[in-house]
């Protein structure tokens, strides 16, 4: 596969966060997480784990995505180190889908971003796809 191939991966799974960070802001994620952590935090008073407004927690995740948008251009150029970006890109986004899958099966219930999660997790897996294709057209050239 080509640096093309890569470089639509990689604006896919783009995508499919931004919609996925829709369905959280839209089904209420924060009125899980903050609780969920302020529960942590009564057990775990060493582990710092924060809590958000929506305003903070919205702008953050949208500069993360339009971070991840710039970087698409150094994917597109073809730079070796978008190959491991890309690798964290997806591996993050795969946990991310699988623990939002995971939740709603341990509560019984579709949780919020889980609407989504299977398609983070099929532009995650097609993101690894086009990389491990990418890296073994690299390599036997």
């Amino acid at each position: 596969m080509s640096v093309w191939g890569h470089y639509r991966a990689w604006l896919l799974l783009c995508a499919a966060l931004a919609a996925h960070i829709a369905d959280e802001a839209y089904t209420g994620f924060l009125g899980i997480y903050n609780p969920t952590v302020l529960a942590i935090r009564a057990r775990r008073p060493w582990l710092v784990v924060p809590t958000f407004t929506f305003p903070i927690w919205i702008s953050l995740l949208s500069i993360a995505v339009i971070g991840l948008l710039i970087l698409s251009h150094w994917v597109k150029r073809g730079l070796h180190w978008t190959v491991y970006a890309s690798y964290a890109f997806a591996l993050v986004m795969l946990a991310n889908g699988i623990a939002h899958l995971g939740f709603s099966l341990y509560k019984g219930q579709w949780m919020p971003g889980a609407y989504t999660s299977p398609l983070l997790l099929a532009a995650a897996l097609n993101l690894l796809l086009q990389i491990s294709a990418r890296r073994t057209v690299c390599n036997s050239g």
